[in-house]
């Protein structure tokens, strides 16, 4: 048997190797990730792919999230413009035993059998207070906003380049495997050409051999192929953020034009539109209300407060102020009659006061009982308060100044950040447009020394068959073709980088698709 054709099993146990391989990945892949994660369309194209990033991808939507924080910021710093409020309410128990009053007990002062207490109380207050800090805090709130706002901008433009890079990743893979696919059939060519003209005695068994091997080199390259065009796809759907799969159609096609914008042109769209350069502008805005904001501190404040409040207390046996209330009558009592004996004994003896109206009633016990039935609802109205206070700082030991000095320090290095980022944004645009330049030019050059490739080709395979050449050259011309396809190939796809990264620069879509 000849070897070539013992190599025919083996191709096949290793493509199906290879597919079982591709199958329990994916199995494995949609079982680990089947909660929460998207399907992949069969078909995708470069917008819609880049709107799923945006929807999906977990870095971005991180990235997002710190928008509503930073709108809650702006909120508090409203929030701070309007009085505060606060409402309080409590209960309290307090059970039988000598309470204590300094060194002394009740029972001491002849106030035994206490009997179990009841008490609430309420209160209610609002504070207002103003000073030069709030109006630069909103400012800074705003500010810092907008800079996050820019910050999510930035990360969606590094995530449109990202998945506009492995797009483009997947469409050069698979284009590798069509070249590759290419070069195998033109070896396959060559080997039976070879062969026939082994049978009729015009070629050699190293010919032949050397044909083979120019076979089974193609044959791995285009596995290879296969296998990268499966990785790139997988790279893609993870950059967007959707269940790996590599049957996946991508529909966008890119056309390779020369550049027609100029520096200048670049240069303004980025200078409007590069996220980097507007979170460094507002950054800048930060660090100037941060300086008007430690300058404040020199600023009077003035502080303005009210408060009501409330309480009960209520006693568990009204045995005990019943029993108080008649000792207090009958104190009153007695002192009125002390007093009146003095009165009749003066040389003038004086009208003698009326004792009756110390003394304990029946409607006093019931005035007793209804004024202790107050838990725990029933509030006495403490007075009101309101108080305004003003304060001029005078001296605090050189610290406003320090917070004046720190945040006028990094005011200026925000400026020297905002102009080394317009420094470098236009060294950026210039290199990023000479690249493409220059990219362009490479295609051009490649697309025609493939077809000088593609020339010399044809003449050695006409030249070997009638036989001027012998077979080494035919292989030497295929590996010119082959290497001016491949080069050919690199030149786009490096064009098209090019202009991903002059995009990413620039802020926005240049290329028309």
């Amino acid at each position: 048997m000849h070897p070539r054709h013992s190599r025919g099993p083996a191709r096949a146990l290793r493509g199906a190797w290879l597919l079982l391989g591709l199958i329990t990945a994916t199995t494995v892949a949609d079982g680990a990730l089947a909660q929460g994660v998207p399907t992949s369309p069969a078909f995708l194209s470069l917008d819609e792919a880049i709107e799923l990033a945006r929807r999906h991808n977990p870095g971005y939507m991180a990235a997002r999230n710190d928008l509503g924080v930073a709108d809650w910021g702006v909120r508090a710093a409203y929030g701070q413009l309007i009085p505060s409020a606060s409402a309080g309410a409590g209960f309290g128990w307090q059970g039988t035993g000598a309470q204590r009053i300094g060194n002394i007990t009740l029972d001491d002062l002849g106030v035994a059998n206490q009997p179990n207490w009841y008490s609430s109380n309420y209160s209610l207050g609002f504070n207002y207070s103003i000073n030069g800090q709030l109006f630069y805090g909103l400012s800074q709130a705003k500010a810092s906003r907008d800079q996050t706002s820019a910050t999510i901008d930035q990360a969606r433009v590094d995530l449109d380049a990202r998945v506009t890079r492995a797009y483009l990743e997947v469409l050069r893979q698979k284009e590798s495997v069509e070249l590759t696919g290419q070069q195998l059939e033109r070896a396959r060519l060559n080997l039976r050409l070879v062969e026939g003209q082994a049978e009729v005695g015009t070629a050699t068994g190293l010919a032949v051999n050397q044909a083979e091997v120019q076979v089974g080199r193609a044959e791995v390259g285009l596995l290879q192929a296969e296998n990268a065009v499966a990785t790139a796809t997988y790279r893609l759907l993870q950059t967007i953020g959707l269940r790996p799969s590599p049957a996946v159609a991508l529909t966008t096609s890119f056309e390779v034009s020369q550049p027609t914008w100029t520096a200048a042109q670049l240069l303004d769209m980025a200078l409007n539109n590069n996220p980097v350069l507007r979170a460094r502008r507002l950054s800048r805005d930060v660090a100037r209300d941060g300086v008007g904001s430690a300058r404040s501190t020199y600023y009077p404040s003035l502080n303005l407060s009210l408060g009501w409040s409330g309480f009960t207390r209520e006693a568990s046996n009204t045995d005990f102020l019943v029993a108080q209330g008649q000792a207090s009558a009958a104190s009153g009592f007695a002192s009125c009659q002390n007093t009146n004996e003095l009165y009749s004994r003066l040389a003038d003896p004086l009208p003698a006061l009326d004792c009756s109206r110390f003394q304990f009633t029946d409607a006093d016990r019931a005035a007793i009982i209804s004024n202790n039935d107050v838990f725990p609802f029933d509030f006495l109205t403490s007075p009101p308060q309101a108080s305004l206070q003003i304060s001029v700082p005078i001296f605090q030991g050189f610290n406003r100044q320090r917070q004046v000095e720190a945040a006028q320090a990094q005011l200026d290095d925000s400026e020297y950040l905002l102009r080394e980022q317009e420094i470098a944004l236009q060294a950026d645009v210039s290199i990023g447009l000479a690249t493409l330049q220059t990219a362009f030019s490479s295609v051009e050059l490649e697309q025609r020394n493939q077809s000088y490739a593609d020339e010399q080709l044809r003449l050695a395979l006409e030249q070997y068959r009638v036989g001027l050449v012998p077979f080494i050259d035919l292989v030497e011309a295929e590996t010119v073709k082959a290497q001016a396809d491949l080069d050919l190939l690199t030149a786009i796809y490096a064009y098209h980088d090019a202009l991903t990264n002059l995009e990413a620069v620039v802020g926005e879509m240049l290329r028309n698709r």
